[in-house]
């Protein structure tokens, strides 16, 4: 016997029987006329006929492989197309169920809120300065047992300048979704 059985590869290598077994049948090992294995022949078929990950998994190695075959760059290709995809998926199911909403949406129903709420506080003024003039006359009426007029156009636009001063200050306020 000239090389190597399979077991004494399998050992010489690092791979399981099965391991040596099939890289003999998918020809990445180099054997003698006899059958035997040729281990130097064989290392340097293997290492050129093998994925670099698949090697570096099935010697079960975590590490990057590097030296004269550096396959750094690689691995952190593939890494980052694995990431890539984990996230796409992890967002596609956010989405579904719901927990995901449409930016450009989003920031449309946002600025639609604030206009509501400012056209609200605009008009509001008109809708209750009679009420407030009809309150306040009676309030003091009832302190000081004297009569007073409040005219509600006074008071009205008393509101108003108020209430515009109030929404210029909050019109500074930016909302960020990103």
């Amino acid at each position: 016997m000239k090389g190597m059985s399979e077991r004494e590869y399998a050992a010489h290598s690092g791979l399981s029987r099965g391991g040596v077994q099939k890289a003999r049948k998918n020809g990445r090992l180099v054997v003698f006329d006899d059958g035997s294995i040729n281990a130097a022949a064989s290392d340097v078929r293997r290492a050129e006929m093998t994925d670099p990950d698949q090697q570096r998994r099935s010697l079960g190695g975590e590490g990057l492989a590097s030296g004269p075959g550096d396959t750094t760059s690689y691995i952190k290709a593939r890494t980052a197309l694995t990431v890539y995809a984990a996230q796409e998926r992890q967002l596609a199911v956010q989405k579904k169920k719901g927990a995901l909403v449409d930016r450009a949406r989003a920031e449309t129903l946002v600025f639609r809120l604030a206009r509501q709420e400012r056209d609200a506080w605009v008009t509001w003024p008109g809708r209750v300065a009679a009420l407030m003039a009809a309150q306040i006359m009676a309030e003091v009426e009832r302190q000081s047992g004297a009569s007073v007029t409040i005219e509600t156009a006074i008071l009205q636009r008393v509101l108003e300048a108020h209430v515009r001063e109030q929404l210029d200050a909050l019109a500074d306020l930016r909302v960020s979704l990103g």
